[in-house]
């Protein structure tokens, strides 16, 4: 283990623990070293005094043995959670679960639904065998796999039929 000090771009120093100084590297460089005060990610190591233990007892001026010298122990803390500011948080999951009804209500007013079908009709649409027009419904993923190896586009919808939806 190693214990950095720290120091974010608004200035803010605090001290924290890592496996290693390359697991540091790694976690900082994939952003997930942030301040314990802002949340900033733009963090830096502090210039810091190296702490070295001896494993020696410490020795009073008159010669006798004292205790022996501990390191403190870091007390265990739990990692704050990153602020995020509200632009980077996205849509919450009640307009996620608004977008995808509306998109499976825009594709069941304007598609024909095949069901099991799905591979067969689109193959034949696509050979000329039956008339283009829009479709979806149910494919294997191994059905899907040789569709699109065939030149034939089709792409997955981000929602279950009405038959497996709770």
């Amino acid at each position: 283990m190693i214990q950095y000090t720290l120091k974010c771009s608004n200035g803010h120093v605090f001290e924290s623990w890592f496996q290693s100084a390359s697991a540091f590297d790694k976690l900082s460089e994939a952003g997930m070293v942030t301040c314990v005060e802002c949340g900033c990610a733009h963090v830096q190591k502090a210039i810091m005094a190296p702490r070295v233990r001896t494993g020696r007892k410490a020795v009073s001026g008159l010669g006798e043995a004292e205790q022996p010298v501990h390191e403190a122990t870091p007390p265990v803390v739990a990692a704050p959670e990153p602020v995020v500011a509200a632009a980077e948080t996205g849509p919450s999951q009640e307009e996620v679960a608004a977008a995808l009804k509306k998109l499976r209500e825009t594709v069941e007013a304007n598609s024909d639904y095949v069901g099991a079908k799905f591979a067969d009709e689109a193959r034949a649409m696509h050979l000329g065998d039956a008339p283009e027009r829009a479709i979806y419904g149910e494919a294997k993923p191994e059905e899907a796999k040789e569709l699109l190896e065939d030149g034939i586009p089709v792409v997955p919808l981000p929602f279950v039929s009405g038959r497996k939806a709770n």
